[in-house]
């Protein structure tokens, strides 16, 4: 299912409040964005029990439930978790990666409020979950007639929203810094191959990891770590970042002339985190335009076009990254900036081509 409107974390619980008290609701969103937690969250906000049930463990007669013999007569007895007296609320997770058959039997649960005989306690909810097909998950095809039986809100990853979360649940530290300089980093789309990608989740995971190995975490250990949970890309970053938190390296040192570039080998990933940070601040201070620019602009790109050269005399593909242009193929930099680089440094512009 596309999402025609999307939400952030921040206002699931508003729209669960409104939605979820009078209708089934189903939260749409990618894996690891936190749709479980929040709606666990929301139930317990009520005071309600949340009773999970995975879509992908479950058959037929498991919501249904096994016959019995009264008075001549068979009768379904609705399993334990279900049949309660006192209200709850009902989660069916990854409900849209469950067989045929086993969303056939959700149908009188989610619109009649009831299995067999056996209805759900007044003040009860209902609220599915699942990821979509676009993200690489397992998810089958819902039925018409099941879609129609619920309302659908589409969740997004919210950097902000998780950033406030994460202050107050004991993420570590190094994450939450390096978050709010790469809020970009906190979210990936899932690949098309077998490899850990960025989440919310992926980055709770890390902290906890973070946090059990405590100060005397090593590089290689904490390479081992960030690869394991993270986007290629962004596991590089944070290690880079890390780096940067325990040794004299930074980019303001850097462009004040106090620093050089890294240059060892092994400092690579540390280069690739600095030559991002670089590009974050000439996209950020360079202006548009070259006429009527300040003095401080005017030292920003000198500077720029220095600390580029000597760069490229480390690596050309790092240098060449900080003037790159984005996943569209359009230049981020100024186009002034860009036409003095490939003036001043023509094999960058070789490397590009």
């Amino acid at each position: 299912m596309q999402a025609a409107v999307t939400v952030t974390p921040a206002r699931i619980p508003e729209l669960l409040l409104g939605l979820a008290t009078v209708r089934p609701v189903f939260l749409w969103g990618a894996p690891g964005i936190g749709k479980s937690s929040l709606v666990r969250e929301f139930a317990e906000s009520l005071g309600l029990e949340c009773v999970s049930l995975l879509g992908t463990q479950l058959a037929p007669e498991d919501l249904i439930g096994v016959p019995q013999i009264r008075d001549g007569r068979s009768v379904f007895c609705p399993p334990e978790a279900i049949a309660r007296d006192e209200p709850y609320c009902l989660f069916l997770d990854e409900l849209n990666a469950a067989t045929p058959d086993v969303q056939k039997a959700f149908y009188s649960l989610i619109l009649d409020r009831r299995i067999g005989n056996y209805e759900l306690p007044a003040g009860s909810i209902v609220i599915g979950a699942g990821n979509r097909a676009t993200d690489n998950a397992l998810a089958r095809p819902i039925a018409s007639a099941l879609v129609n039986r619920l309302a659908h809100v589409h969740l997004e990853a919210s950097p902000k929203d998780w950033l406030v979360w994460a202050a107050n649940n004991g993420i570590h530290p190094w994450i939450l810094d390096h978050l709010t300089d790469r809020p970009d980093h906190l979210w990936s789309k899932p690949p098309k191959t077998e490899e850990p990608f960025s989440t919310p989740r992926s980055w709770h995971m890390l902290s906890d990891a973070l946090h059990s190995f405590g100060q005397g975490l090593d590089e290689e250990t904490l390479k081992v770590l960030a690869h394991g949970t993270l986007t290629p890309a962004h596991a590089t970053a944070f290690c880079g970042y890390v780096k940067i938190v325990r040794s004299r390296f930074g980019i303001e040192a850097i462009l004040k002339g106090e620093a050089r570039w890294p240059h060892r080998l092994q400092d690579r990933d540390l280069l690739y985190y600095l030559a991002e940070s670089f590009r974050g601040r000439l996209i950020k201070e360079l202006p548009a335009s070259k006429e009527h620019m300040s003095a401080h602009g005017r030292e920003t790109a000198y500077r720029a076009k220095s600390l580029l050269v000597q760069l490229a005399e480390i690596s050309v593909e790092v240098a060449q990254s900080v003037i790159a242009s984005d996943a569209d193929g359009n230049p981020v930099l100024p186009a002034w900036f860009l036409i003095e680089a490939a003036r001043d440094m023509p094999r960058l512009v070789e490397a590009r081509r």
